[in-house]
C-alpha cells in the first residue's frame, strides 16, 4: 500500500502508536533497528535520523561512520503483538545513504534495488514466492534454546499429534494483520519442523516480507515458551531447512516464462533463464547458503538438492518447474536456506537469469531420474556437477565470478567475504562435541 508522510502522521496519532522501529539489515542478513518514541517520527520522515554504521560489522569505518535512515514509506506497518496501550509499535523498513545524499554501497536493499532497476529497463518485473522452513524448539531452565522438540509430527500431521499448529495459527494471524497474504502452514517432514508460505511479490517486497516472516517468527515462538530457529542444519540425521525461491518475470503484465505452445508449455526465456541460473548456481552458492552449517544440509538423502540439475517436475533436482502455468508459471530453486540475506540472494539470482537470457543461454538436459540414487560415475557421464561441499570452497567460486562481483559492488563483496572467512577459521580451529566423543578415549 502506498503511503505518504502524512498517511503515516495520521496513522501513528490514530492508533496511538507510541515507538516506532526504524529497521534495516545488514551485509550477513541480520534485522538491526533503531527505535524512536512518537515525537521523532515526523524527523524520522524527514530523512533525519543518523546512526554510526561504524559499529555495524561490514558498513562503514570509524572515521566515515555517520550514516542516514531513509523510511520506505510504503513498509509502514503497526506491529499487531504490540498492543497495549502506552506500548504500541509500529514500524518503517529503512535504506542507508551517506552523508552526502548518495546511497550508501553497502546497504543490501539498494543492492537489490540496482538489479530491479536494470530489469525494468528491459522491461521486466521479477516476481519471488518463497518458502521459508523453521523448526520450533523448547528452551531450557534459563531460558537458553535447545535442539530438543517434543513433537513427532511428520509431514502434515495434524493437531495433536502436531505441536506446533496453534504457534502457527497464531503467526499467520499476525502475519495477516500485517497485509500479508498467507497461502499455506503445515508441519515438515523433520519433527518440530514448520513452513508457511504467503504470497509472492515484487522481489524488494518479498524480500522485506521474508525479514517480517523471521522476526513475526521468532517473536510469537518466544511469546508461547519456545525458540524459532532459520538454521539450516540444527539436528543431525533429520532434514534441514530450505528456503525454496520461486521466480517469475511479467513484462506488460504478462508472464514471459508462460508459453502454452513451447515444450512443457514453457517460453524461451524460460529456459534461458533457467540456464543462466544453473551457469552461476556454484558461485552464487556463498551468498544463497552463507553458514559453515548450511553445507551440512545440502548432502543426499535429506531432500536438499546437492547436484546441478532442472527437471520439470523431479523434487531432486536443484530446480523444478511447478505444475501451475498462465499468470503462476514459475521456476523454483531448491538449494538457497532461510539464513541467507534475501536482498542479496534475490539479486543474484535476478542477475544471473538475466544473464541467461541476454546470452540466449541453453541449459543442460532434463533430468528425470532421482540425482539421490544415481552412482557418482553415471552423474559425471551426464555432465551432472555438485554443489560446493563447504562455505570455503562456495567463496572461493564467488570470488571468481565477474557479474557476481559486479552485482555485490567492491563494498559488499569484500566485507562478506571477510566475514565469512572470519567464519570459516573460527569453525576450523573450534573443537566440536563429535571430536571429543570420537577421540577423546581413543588417543
Amino acid at each position: 500500500m502506498a503511503y505518504t508522510k502524512e498517511d503515516i502522521l495520521f496513522k501513528a496519532d490514530e492508533e496511538q502508536i507510541e515507538f516506532i522501529y526504524l529497521q534495516f539489515v545488514d551485509i550477513f542478513g541480520q534485522l538491526k533497528n533503531v527505535t524512536l518514541t512518537r515525537s521523532q517520527l515526523e524527523k524520522a520522515l524527514n530523512n533525519q535520523i543518523m546512526f554510526d554504521g561504524s559499529s555495524i560489522e561490514g558498513y562503514s569505518r570509524i572515521n566515515e561512520s555517520d550514516q542516514y535512515l531513509r523510511p520506505d514509506l510504503d513498509t509502514w506497518v503497526i506491529l499487531p503483538w504490540r498492543n497495549e496501550p502506552g506500548k504500541k509499535a509500529a514500524r518503517l523498513i529503512c535504506d542507508v545513504y551517506n552523508t552526502d545524499g548518495t546511497p550508501f554501497a553497502g546497504d543490501p536493499r539498494y543492492i537489490l534495488k540496482r538489479q530491479l532497476e536494470k530489469a525494468a529497463k528491459l522491461g521486466y518485473t521479477f516476481n519471488v514466492g518463497p518458502e521459508c522452513e523453521f523448526f520450533l524448539f523448547t528452551v531450557d531452565e534459563n531460558g537458553k534454546p535447545t535442539t530438543t522438540t517434543d513433537d513427532e509430527a511428520y509431514y502434515f500431521d495434524q493437531a495433536p499429534l502436531d505441536h506446533g499448529n496453534d504457534i502457527r495459527e497464531d503467526i499467520c494471524v499476525h502475519l495477516e494483520k500485517m497485509g500479508f497474504e498467507i497461502e499455506a502452514s503445515h508441519h515438515e517432514s523433520a519433527a518440530g519442523q514448520q513452513e508457511i508460505d504467503f504470497k509472492y511479490a515484487d522481489a524488494l517486497k518479498a524480500a522485506d516480507n521474508i525479514m517480517t516472516f523471521k522476526l513475526v517468527v521468532k517473536t510469537l515462538a518466544q511469546k508461547h515458551g519456545l525458540h524459532a530457529t532459520f538454521m539450516p542444519k540444527p539436528v543431525f540425521g533429520i532434514n534441514g531447512s530450505g528456503m525454496h525461491v520461486n521466480m517469475s518475470l511479467f513484462k506488460k503484465g504478462k508472464n514471459i516464462f508462460d508459453d502454452p505452445k513451447g515444450v512443457n508449455g514453457l517460453s524461451a526465456k524460460t529456459y534461458q533463464y533457467i540456464a543462466g541460473i544453473l551457469t552461476h548456481i556454484k558461485n552464487m552458492t556463498a551468498i544463497t547458503n552463507p553458514l559453515v552449517n548450511s553445507y551440512k544440509r545440502l548432502v543426499p538423502g535429506y531432500e536438499a538438492p546437492c547436484y546441478v540439475s532442472w527437471s520439470a517436475s523431479n523434487r531432486s533436482t536443484l530446480i523444478r518447474i511447478p505444475a501451475s502455468r498462465g499468470s503462476s508459471t514459475r521456476i523454483e530453486l531448491r538449494s538457497p536456506d532461510p539464513s541467507c540475506n534475501p536482498y542479496l540472494a534475490l539479486a543474484v539470482c535476478l542477475a544471473a537469469g538475466l544473464d541467461g537470457i541476454e546470452k540466449e543461454m541453453k541449459p543442460m538436459r532434463e533430468n528425470t531420474e532421482n540425482l539421490y540414487l544415481m552412482e557418482q560415475s553415471v552423474r559425471e557421464q551426464k555432465g551432472i556437477q555438485s554443489l560446493p561441499g563447504s562455505l570455503e570452497d562456495a567463496l572461493e567460486l564467488l570470488a571468481k565470478d565477474k557479474l557476481l562481483l559486479e552485482v555485490l559492488g567492491d563494498h559488499v563483496f569484500t566485507q562478506y567475504v571477510k566475514g565469512k572467512k572470519k567464519e570459516v577459521d573460527e569453525y576450523r580451529t573450534r573443537v566440536s562435541q563429535w571430536e571429543i566423543e570420537k577421540y577423546l578415549m581413543n588417543y
